[in-house]
């Protein structure tokens, strides 16, 4: 786990003396993981089978009639084959402060933007646990000030981020990896303050109607590394991720009509002396009740565009996602999410399957599966995962 600073940790403690009326929740989950892979990787992540168990407690305390609160969630996994992937993380550490017309917020925490499905451009205060999936949804926690004023014409989030968190990446014996593998021991960074470089953000979201708008500002370390080529302290080929500033705009729009989700991600983003525009876009439809049943069907299209076009560090630069969600409304809440982004340039394609099932009250399955199809170029930035189709079984006890 990457260092936090000791402040954090320090202005919480102090918090828990301030009220002797106050109320205690614990939740959270325990869950056995295992990886199936149909293939045999690229020496020496030869494994085809990884196992791991994961636990994810969560602690909620509260006090002065609601006005104040604590949230405590680590975590922490244990992986039989990649040290990497055995690693353990502050999620939230965070106390709140509600006022008439604001809140106040510091600590460590996890903060979303975005409405699309494929990826979220605008999402970019949470770096990327990329050892725990590939398809970026899971994010370290962020230490941060955050104050909110809450009016009727919007919501403005100001963000001051004192620390900056790391990329995990996977280690050199395991799947899933770039060839050569990544170096997290040895990064470069533009800013001389390193990991201390203080990071702003600020992000105003409203509804009007049947709109949903948000618009971002951020200013600090770009969460998305680029590599340099290397060699690591045993003398092999390496990546180096490197760091560099980043300004970004970015808007996300959702309008709800009917049946319909239209969605936008777009930002602007200004880098290593480098200006360029990325946007997702697309729709969601829904059948409701099919079949006379209580079950929901949604038909998903988005397309990933990014103007850097073939010189994209991302895979998806001229990309076409299609997408079915469905859900059965059970009392299982049984669902199914499958997608497929096709490549508009050539015949590359990323299937993904994402399946979940409550059993009883306090277990769950959940199953997800990759499949890399005609990634032949040497110079796709997929190349090096292209024989890592797998298939992921969760076994997860909530309490």
């Amino acid at each position: 786990m990457n260092k936090l600073p000791t402040i954090v940790f320090l202005a919480f403690v102090s918090t828990m003396t301030s009220s002797l009326v106050y109320s205690n929740e614990w939740s959270g989950n325990i869950a056995l993981e295992t990886r199936l892979f149909n293939k045999e990787g690229v020496p020496p992540a030869e494994y085809q089978q990884y196992g791991s168990v994961s636990i994810q407690p969560e602690w909620y305390h509260e006090w002065d009639s609601g006005k104040q609160s604590f949230t405590f969630v680590p975590f922490a996994r244990w992986d039989q084959r990649d040290d990497e992937r055995t690693h353990s993380d502050i999620r939230e550490l965070s106390w709140l402060r509600v006022f008439a017309e604001s809140e106040l917020r510091i600590g460590v925490r996890k903060v979303f933007w975005g409405v699309t499905e494929s990826q979220h451009l605008v999402d970019i205060i949470n770096q990327t646990d990329l050892v725990e999936n590939t398809d970026g949804e899971d994010k370290l926690g962020q230490p941060m000030i955050n104050y909110a004023f809450i009016n009727d014409w919007g919501t403005v989030d100001l963000f001051v981020l004192p620390y900056f968190r790391e990329r995990t990446f996977p280690g050199v014996n395991s799947r899933l990896r770039t060839e050569p593998y990544v170096d997290t021991s040895n990064p470069v960074y533009e800013s001389n303050d390193k990991e201390k470089h203080i990071d702003y953000a600020v992000r105003w979201a409203h509804s009007i109607g049947d709109w949903d708008i948000g618009l971002s500002y951020f200013d600090g370390t770009s969460r998305d590394p680029s590599f340099i080529l290397g060699l690591d302290s045993s003398g092999n080929p390496a990546f180096r991720p490197a760091y560099y500033q980043l300004q970004q705009v970015g808007l996300d729009l959702q309008a709800t009509r009917e049946a319909w989700l239209w969605k936008l991600e777009l930002v602007n983003r200004d880098i290593n002396s480098e200006n360029y525009n990325a946007s997702t876009f697309g729709f969601e439809y829904s059948f409701y009740g099919v079949f006379d049943s209580a079950s929901d069907i949604g038909l998903i299209m988005e397309y990933l565009y990014d103007d850097r076009d073939q010189a994209a560090t991302t895979p998806f630069q001229d990309d076409l996602m299609l997408g079915l969600r469905w859900a059965s409304n059970d009392e299982n809440d049984t669902s199914l999410l499958f997608g497929v982004i096709s490549d508009l340039d050539d015949s590359s394609r990323l299937y993904s399957v994402e399946a979940s099932r409550r059993i009883g009250e306090s277990w769950k399955l959940n199953i997800e599966a990759r499949i890399f199809s005609g990634i032949d170029d040497t110079t796709h930035p997929l190349y090096s995962v292209r024989q890592d189709d797998f298939i992921q079984l969760e076994l997860g006890y909530y309490f």
